[in-house]
């Protein structure tokens, strides 16, 4: 893996781990974390909290959608333009399974097999 996956990879789970932080922040049907704080600051209302936190969750998913799309680029072709079908064509075997060419011979169940 090259540098720049490494950090784009851990951009995404910063990234990540506030995502999961200013979701839980947000408010719920009426009650969440995000109302202890507004209590104590009167600067800000209920209203413009909730937008304040809606945009940042939308922003930290575009980041995150972003940052992975490019973060798939930087990953490189390895083994992409390996051509598989020369190796199943060749694998494959033209002999046909050897079958029994006469039946197998059994004999006939007797009355004394039977008791």
């Amino acid at each position: 893996m090259n540098a720049v996956f490494t950090i784009l990879t851990v951009l995404i789970v910063i990234a990540a781990i506030l995502l999961v932080l200013v979701v839980l922040l947000q408010n719920g049907k009426g009650e969440g974390l995000a109302s202890n704080f507004v209590a104590g600051n009167q600067t800000f209302g209920v209203r413009q909290t909730a937008d304040i936190l809606e945009k940042i969750t939308w922003g930290l998913v575009a980041f995150i959608v972003i940052v992975s799309i490019a973060a798939s680029f930087t990953m490189g072709t390895n083994g992409a333009d390996m051509d598989v079908t020369n190796k199943i064509e060749n694998t494959t075997n033209n002999a046909q399974p050897a079958f029994p060419t006469a039946p197998i011979q059994q004999n006939a169940p007797t009355a004394e097999d039977a008791e």
